[in-house]
């Protein structure tokens, strides 16, 4: 089967996922909050314009400047593509702003048709598109997280896109766990942390990736200043050594069983 497969920018990252993540997929990265979600798809989006491709950065937890400033840290000539017109930045956080770049509210079929104006002005090349983050969406109605992550998945689909979604849980969120897009997505990439003798450490772990033999390992990963995530190897420990707290994995199976059941 001839897939074209898309560089994440990370060499040991698309090693896993044996050249990449395939074109045209929906890819849910998920995780708690400070695993380098971010960094990840910031990452993408800068393979991308390094080959000539275009990109669209949503951003409902960050500033715009701060996406870019976050980028140029890392060496990601994200100002440089903003001026060219290779990557356009949708500001989700400050809403209301007078930019036609800007949402104006947090609705999910607004952003869709923010996403796919920009999207027309582009053409009809295949463009990288991040939503950093989707859940942020549905915080105050975690029962639609399916609903719109369908939505999403079901219109882009049509448009060209290879799209990156974050999806976070954190204890402090309460029902709002990010489950949702999970449940649809091509593929779940995963990243964790724990404390290790006193140290915050980081993991990544490929869960699905439909249509590729992915390596089924966790990595544990750093964070390096101008170059972004680094790969350091195979992690010694199980998964199960650097999930969530079974009683915050209680608490997820709960409000997702309500969440569920609350569905129209």
């Amino acid at each position: 089967m001839n897939i074209r497969r898309l560089s994440t920018g990370i060499p040991q990252v698309d090693e896993m996922l044996v050249g990449g993540i395939p074109q045209g997929f929906l890819v849910a990265v998920v995780g708690e909050p400070g695993c380098g979600k971010t960094i990840f798809c910031l990452s993408f989006i800068n393979a991308g314009l390094l080959n000539d491709e275009k990109g669209i950065y949503v951003t409902t937890e960050e500033s715009r400047d701060s996406i870019i400033n976050q980028a140029e840290q890392f060496n990601f000539k994200f100002k440089k593509a903003l001026s060219s017109g290779h990557l356009y930045i949708i500001d989700a956080l400050f809403l209301g702003k007078n930019n036609r770049y800007s949402l104006k509210s947090l609705d999910i079929e607004e952003l869709v048709e923010k996403i796919i104006s920009i999207k027309k002005e582009i053409g009809r090349e295949h463009v990288r598109l991040v939503i950093d983050s989707l859940s942020a969406f549905w915080l105050d109605k975690p029962a639609m997280a399916r609903r719109y992550s369908y939505f999403i998945k079901k219109v882009l689909s049509q448009w060209n896109f290879t799209t990156l979604a974050t999806s976070q849980y954190a204890i402090s969120t309460s029902e709002a766990f990010g489950w949702g897009i999970e449940h649809i997505a091509d593929g779940i990439i995963r990243f964790r942390r724990s404390i290790r003798g006193g140290v915050l450490r980081r993991y990544i772990m490929i869960e699905k990736m439909r249509q590729t033999p992915h390596d089924l390992r966790m990595y544990e990963i750093q964070i390096v200043d101008g170059r972004g995530i680094v790969v350091l190897g195979p992690t010694i420990y199980r998964r199960e050594d650097v999930a969530l707290p079974n009683h915050v994995k209680r608490r997820i199976l709960k409000s997702r069983i309500k969440s569920e059941m609350e569905v129209p």
